[in-house]
């Protein structure tokens, strides 16, 4: 594979990608359908369907909106676009987790736990 490829796939780890295929997965855990989530973000069910593809990067006012009906820190979504990076360009532990292909939601949340209990537990 050349470099040019691998600097493709590198880039669909973050981005309107990343942030789609997280809105997916919230989406999923909250047992709610597309149509339903577009109604509590207000926006389109066509909107919602191209966000969670990642055809398009959503506004301030959209990332609002879905932070809102799923219940998730607004923050947390601008981590997806490359926002919310550590010092060094380095992503943080949780968005490594979130967007890990190779593991189910169930998987992600379970291990999301654990992690944040760890981290609770070093602030004691």
């Amino acid at each position: 594979m050349s470099s040019k490829s691998n600097d493709a796939a590198d880039d669909q780890k973050w981005g309107a990608g990343a942030l789609g295929d997280f809105i997916r997965s919230q989406r999923r855990l909250a047992e709610l359908s597309q149509r339903e989530l577009a109604k509590l973000a207000d926006l389109s069910d066509a909107y919602l369907s191209q966000l969670e593809r990642g055809l398009h990067e959503p506004s301030v006012r959209v990332v609002n909106g879905l932070s809102s009906a799923l219940n998730v820190p607004a923050d947390k979504l601008l981590r997806f676009l490359g926002r919310d990076r550590h010092e060094g360009g380095a992503v943080s532990t949780e968005s490594a987790i979130q967007t890990d292909e190779a593991l189910t939601d169930v998987q992600k949340q379970s291990l999301l736990g654990v992690y944040r209990a760890f981290i609770a537990a070093n602030d004691l």
